[in-house]
């Protein structure tokens, strides 16, 4: 070892030699890292020896690092953020187009202008008849009065394909129908499909004419209650049948109990007047057109070339040969409310609960309906 190593041994000055068979770190070695320990030396005091230089240079490495993965994690920070703020506009510009789709098809009315050329005014009467179905009278009447009032409509067609249902609700749009149809501004035309029975002919009687096909089933005009005795099978099962009423016929439909005589003569005289209203109100819509024969109130259901015969209905054709006969083509316009999904959708569900629960639904026994449906 010559003088001029041993001298600089001596005074402290670090080996530039590196460790024989060590690999450089790039993260503790390099140029880079070279130039901020020379810096960091360079800011250490005189008097450092060669570790302390060596921690300072350590040292600065890891602040260097910390810098830069704090930058690091600020940049993903504010990636994620930007990303998440577009996600949530997106889904929200998603869900407003469905909720606006969804809404101008099954709820909105209809928002474009009636054709101004001449057309059939439809309002649809399908399927049973109740205040829980799509066929309810405060849906057909607002149909109706729509209809009513387009001034370029030639007539107001009510196009029947139902077998019925509640006494009620079809009373209420006879009479909204026997009311326009007074007013005598324009004609009303019931036109049925498949089938016009029961509750659906008691709202086709009111219109000025009623057209069928020739296979249609027509008729049906009477009054039904159906239900069950289950007073053996209770018995045979051990079951106690609790009921508690006040008043001594409250509970005279009890399935579970025996029908009494005089209770079911009582109940017939209920369905009796009530057969009596329906045969007021269809012979006040037909008037003389009706034939003499006492079975048309009998209950039986006729096709449409009998129902022709008897007086029930005006005219065999469908529903495109009425509008070609009217105003030369086929041409008409719905003005049948759409239905709300989400109305409907609720009221199942509380349906399906009620008969879980075991709760008495409001519907009124008595059904102008078909007896085959």
């Amino acid at each position: 070892m010559s003088d001029d190593q041993s001298r600089d041994r001596e005074q402290g000055s670090p080996s530039h030699e590196e460790p024989s068979g060590s690999a450089q770190d790039p993260w503790t070695q390099g140029p880079q890292v070279a130039a901020t320990a020379s810096k960091a030396s360079a800011a250490g005091e005189p008097s450092d020896d060669a570790e302390t230089l060596r921690e300072r240079q350590r040292l600065a490495q890891l602040e260097m690092m910390d810098r830069w993965i704090g930058g690091v994690l600020t940049e993903q920070r504010r990636a994620r953020r930007w990303k998440l703020f577009f996600r949530f506009v997106v889904l929200t510009l998603v869900l407003v187009s469905i909720t606006t789709t969804l809404y101008r098809v099954f709820v909105a009315e209809p928002t474009s202008s009636v054709p101004e050329q001449q057309h059939l005014a439809l309002v649809e009467v399908q399927g049973v008849i109740a205040s829980d179905a799509p066929a309810n009278a405060e849906r057909i009447i607002r149909g109706l009065n729509r209809a009513w009032e387009s001034e370029s409509a030639a007539a107001v067609v009510l196009h029947i394909d139902s077998p019925g249902g509640s006494p009620v609700q079809s009373q209420r749009i006879h009479a909204e129908i026997m009311r326009l149809r007074d007013l005598g501004d324009k004609p009303i035309l019931a036109v049925i499909e498949d089938v016009g029975a029961s509750g659906a002919y008691y709202i086709a009687s009111a219109a000025d004419e009623i057209i069928a096909s020739p296979a249609s089933l027509v008729g049906s005009i009477g009054v039904i209650y159906a239900g069950f005795g289950f007073q053996e099978a209770i018995d045979r099962l051990g079951v106690e049948r609790r009921v508690m009423t006040a008043g001594e016929n409250k509970a005279f439909l009890d399935p579970f109990q025996p029908l009494d005589e005089e209770v079911a003569q009582f109940w017939q005289t209920v369905l009796a007047q009530t057969h009596e209203q329906f045969i007021e109100d269809v012979r006040a819509g037909r008037g003389e057109r009706l034939s003499g024969d006492s079975e048309v109130f009998s209950g039986l259901v006729w096709s449409g070339e009998q129902a022709l015969a008897l007086g029930l209905v005006d005219e065999l054709a469908s529903l495109e040969q009425v509008a070609r006969a009217r105003i030369g083509e086929a041409e008409w316009e719905n003005y049948t409310p759409r239905l709300d999904p989400f109305e409907r959708l609720t009221r199942r569900f509380t349906q399906a609960a009620a008969e879980v629960l075991g709760v008495e639904s409001a519907r009124s026994p008595l059904r102008f309906q078909a007896p085959w449906w």
